[in-house]
């Protein structure tokens, strides 16, 4: 597998620190608002990432954190008139909402700043012990000239960063290029007790403290949107390597940017829409088959005509999987026949190199499709049970790394009711009996089912509302 290596621009063999393991660290959101499509991208993509690496047979602890506090935090809590611990309480839940219905399993570990406070003092205390860290009035900044390496990931030399620097009124930092690793308590602000007083950290430490803890000071990948790499992860080097003494992580992966006519997606730029919004009209599958359509190092555009494309193309999986799964379970018996093992081999092999080169979903998609294509020739000219039992079982092996088609939610008691009222219409049309059998349409209709008669008798199928 080869993945492009932003730190060193190019793509490289992966090669994980310990065989058939996978460690990664994941920027998750400052939880101030709902997600907007833009987080969405990153999630879902690293979801993906997951999936595909756990498909390969390895072990993935993957780390999520939540920024829960932060002046965007603060400024929401005094708009809303609650607490900031209510307004990071009620953000986190609401992306848990959104991030499931979209598919994305839970991380192994979401840890949320506010935690880890002890963690984050000791770091900074190791970087004022090796001068990279210096306290004034209460706060910590760090020293960013002592850090040779400085500006390695975004690749600019340390004279060009320095050209954008400034000292913001307030500060009492040495160089416009310093950070903040520990903020002062501001009055009616939040705040927890330091050797340095009671304030706060600063953005960037807080990753540093949390990702070492769950993932050791050396990691295999650290990813987020490519908006992060100045300078957030660039800072989260600096702290890192300068208190430990040793690389911090091997492969930076960064996602491009969600936009909209072409200007990024963003909060602060009012541009945004929020997944549960978009999800409203389009439903959360086809907001994550729209960020799995492209390859994730790319810009994606976001309108009404690509979401409408995305859900019509989600529908002809979703159909072609349908299918499947009524032929699988109505079909006739003759035998599927060596090819469509071989087929399913091949079909396998060009997902996997796909997905191999840089994790393509792009390509991946494009590959899904063939084999539908494929499985779909295969089944009109032979419509058996065990052609179909093997079109389902390829196809559901590729989405299972992907995720695009969505299950039906029903319990066996709804699935029996369904069942018995589809063979009672079965019946009804049997004996000409049209008046029965409309109102058992319609009786179906009513529960969301959707019947449709074949060949092969009356194929019902319910709508999609959550991940596979």
């Amino acid at each position: 597998m080869k993945l492009y290596n932003t730190l060193t621009q190019r793509k490289e063999d992966f090669v994980p620190q310990t065989p058939g393991k996978v460690l990664i660290y994941g920027c998750g959101p400052t939880v101030y608002n709902f997600m907007h499509v833009g987080n969405a991208r990153m999630a879902v993509t690293f979801d993906a990432l997951r999936r595909y690496f756990e498909y390969r047979g390895y072990g993935v602890t993957y780390v999520q954190n939540f920024t829960d506090i932060d002046d965007k935090i603060i400024r929401r809590a005094a708009e809303e008139g609650i607490t900031w611990r209510e307004v990071s309480d009620k953000y986190i839940a609401g992306y848990f909402a959104d991030a499931r219905a979209l598919g994305i399993g839970d991380a192994t570990v979401h840890p949320l700043a506010t935690a880890h406070i002890p963690e984050i003092i000791a770091t900074i205390e190791k970087l004022i012990a090796k001068d990279l860290a210096y306290a004034v009035n209460g706060d910590v900044y760090y020293r960013t000239e002592r850090f040779a390496d400085y500006g390695k990931l975004s690749h600019q030399p340390l004279e060009n960063l320095r050209a954008g620097a400034r000292i913001e009124v307030g500060e009492s930092k040495d160089n416009p290029m310093d950070f903040a690793l520990w903020k002062s308590a501001k009055p009616g602000e939040p705040s927890w007790a330091s050797p340095w007083g009671d304030g706060r950290p600063g953005w960037h430490i807080e990753c540093s403290a949390m990702s070492a803890k769950y993932l050791g000071d050396t990691f295999d990948i650290h990813c987020g949107g490519v908006d992060l790499v100045f300078p957030h992860h660039e800072n989260e080097i600096a702290q890192s390597e300068g208190a430990n003494g040793v690389p911090f992580a091997k492969y930076w992966l960064h996602n491009g940017m969600i936009t909209t006519n072409k200007r990024k997606m963003s909060k602060s730029a009012g541009n945004f829409f929020t997944v549960r919004e978009a999800a409203a009209v389009y439903g959360y599958a086809t907001i994550r088959y729209f960020v799995l359509s492209g390859h994730y190092r790319s810009p994606l555009d976001y309108s009404a005509d690509v979401l409408e494309q995305c859900r019509a193309a989600l529908a002809r999986l979703t159909n072609a999987r349908d299918n499947y799964a009524f032929l699988a379970k109505s079909g006739g018996g003759e035998p599927a026949g060596a090819r469509r093992g071989a087929d399913s081999a091949a079909f396998l092999a060009r997902f996997t190199a796909a997905l191999d080169d840089d994790f393509n979903t792009a390509d991946a998609i494009g590959i899904l499709f063939d084999a539908v294509r494929d499985c779909n020739s295969a089944l009109a000219v032979s419509p058996s049970k065990a052609l179909a039992e093997s079109a389902l079982a390829l196809f559901d092996e590729m989405n299972g790394v992907l995720g695009l088609v969505f299950e039906k939610r029903d319990s066996a008691a709804d699935t029996a009711k369904i069942e018995s009222l589809v063979a009672e219409r079965d019946a009804a049309r049997a004996a000409k009996n049209w008046a029965r059998s409309d109102e058992l349409r319609d009786e179906l209709k009513s529960l969301g089912v959707t019947v449709e008669d074949t060949k092969q008798g009356a194929k019902w199928t319910l709508a999609a509302d959550g991940p596979m």
